[in-house]
């Protein structure tokens, strides 16, 4: 019962800060420019870089939040239940991902960036959305990666495998003998 407990802590929380990363993400996010045309909204210029920076600065929000979640998650692991804790890093940073990715599409926090505007066309800055669905997974893979980064060096660190044979006497029974013939 503890397990599914903090599995289903783990991704609640993991999902609270999903939102509270889309926040930030269009906080400072720049958004591509469009134009207006009998078709709809255009984007003015497809070589823009406010996609990749807007793509970028997902990247780098969730993959900071990543690696705190996935220090943070080894760190209350230590009590004896990874397992839970490890997937409910997955699941929670896939959850808190996308939530990012809704929030962050659906709320307009940035300043409206200046753009130039013609007689017969007007520019207006344009939705965020993320183009390269890929960073999707950099949260769930840097909180997974970290935990078990931190769990292969404690591991280490607590193996008897560190010192010389194992901890043995390497002669074994006959370390009391002198073996140089003497």
């Amino acid at each position: 019962m503890r397990h599914a407990r903090d599995f289903a802590v783990t991704v609640l929380v993991l999902g609270v800060l999903g939102v509270v990363a889309g926040v930030l993400w269009s906080m400072l996010a720049p958004r591509p420019p469009y134009v207006m045309t009998g078709q709809g909204p255009l984007l003015a210029d497809p070589s823009t870089q406010a996609l990749i920076a807007g793509d970028g600065l997902y990247a780098l929000v969730t993959g900071v939040l990543g690696l705190a979640c996935g220090a943070v998650g080894y760190t209350l692991s230590r009590r004896g239940r990874p397992l839970a804790i490890v997937v409910g890093l997955a699941a929670g940073g896939l959850l808190g991902a996308y939530l990012a990715t809704l929030i962050g599409g659906t709320v307009n926090l940035a300043p409206a960036p200046v753009v130039a505007s013609g007689t017969s066309v007007s520019l207006f800055p344009g939705p965020l959305a993320l183009t390269a669905k890929g960073f999707m997974f950099a949260w769930p893979t840097l909180a997974v990666g970290l935990f078990f980064a931190l769990e292969g060096i404690a591991g280490y660190r607590d193996s008897p495998l560190r010192t010389p044979f194992g901890g043995q006497d390497p002669y074994g029974p006959l370390s009391g003998y002198d073996i140089s013939g003497r």
